[in-house]
């Protein structure tokens, strides 16, 4: 049995879709943020860095959405959510999730976490105006060449898709117009009629 320890709203949303889709048994555990209980010694003994998502499996407890998110394509070679027996397939895909990972989510992060990089208020205003324009790079980027045709890799679905349809829900609160981008739009709007993105989406929310 596997454990992901989320909470609403946040890109947890992407691992969770992924076990929805690969169909494997797993549990559901809510980390509170608004009591503050992912900083809690209970949480922190299941992820040290104090977020979410983390996964508890039988070898031990994953964190990294990319990381959770090869996991699970792995884990059920048969729901072909990733092109594992493709060296260089699987890499571009690791390439895609690891931006929106390490660049796009940071950038989304200066609206509301400034204190991670500065700590002067006047810093954090200039962080918070910026984000419209940095999200917005980022998904010119995604939009012109990094989104290869109605899916991430192209014609075939991956867990790319859960995490890229995740990061785009925060686009209108990064004061970004997701019309610039008709195909992220198009994608957004279709990955919302996936039966298990409604299921994930439906379980967050009678908990959230």
């Amino acid at each position: 049995m596997l454990t992901l320890y989320y909470a609403p709203h946040t890109c947890a949303l992407a691992s969770h879709i992924a076990l929805e889709d690969a169909g494997v048994a797993y549990s559901l555990q809510r980390v509170d943020f608004r009591s503050r209980e992912q900083q809690s010694a209970g949480y922190l003994k299941i992820n040290a860095k104090g977020r979410v998502p983390a996964l508890v499996t039988p070898r031990g407890i994953l964190t990294e959405t990319p990381a959770i998110l090869a996991f699970i394509a792995q884990t059920v070679p048969a729901a072909a959510l990733a092109p594992i027996e493709d060296p260089f397939g699987f890499a571009e895909l690791q390439a895609f999730n690891n931006y929106l990972c390490a660049t796009v989510h940071v950038a989304h992060a200066h609206r509301m976490r400034g204190h991670r990089w500065a700590s002067d208020d006047s810093s954090f205003a200039d962080m918070q105006r910026k984000v419209p324009e940095s999200v917005g790079a980022c998904f010119e980027l995604i939009e012109r060449q990094m989104l290869k045709g109605p899916w991430v890799m192209g014609d075939d679905y991956t867990v790319a898709d859960a995490y890229l349809f995740t990061i785009s829900q925060w686009l209108e609160g990064d004061g970004v117009d997701p019309g610039r981008f008709p195909a992220v739009k198009d994608h957004r709007t279709r990955m919302a009629g996936r039966p298990g993105v409604k299921r994930a989406i439906a379980e967050e929310l009678a908990t959230g």
